[in-house]
């Protein structure tokens, strides 16, 4: 293994870049929906809408008793 083939050498980096470029891909999907529900959930509060979700959950605690 003295010599290395060079087209070897060349399709693993090939092959490294590719999956590389993968992975930086869908960190940055990940990014995104990360993104998206920290607004959906800001838009949420603004709009009250955790008022009105905890509100069935009392309902049912009054239920148990």
């Amino acid at each position: 293994m003295a010599e290395t083939d060079p087209k070897s050498v060349q399709d693993l980096t090939n092959v490294v870049q590719t999956l590389l470029q993968q992975m930086q891909d869908k960190f940055q999907t990940i990014t995104r929906i990360d993104d998206l529900e920290k607004n959906i959930a800001d838009l949420m509060t603004q709009a009250g809408v955790e008022e009105i979700e905890a509100a069935p959950e009392k309902a049912k605690e009054g239920q148990g008793s």
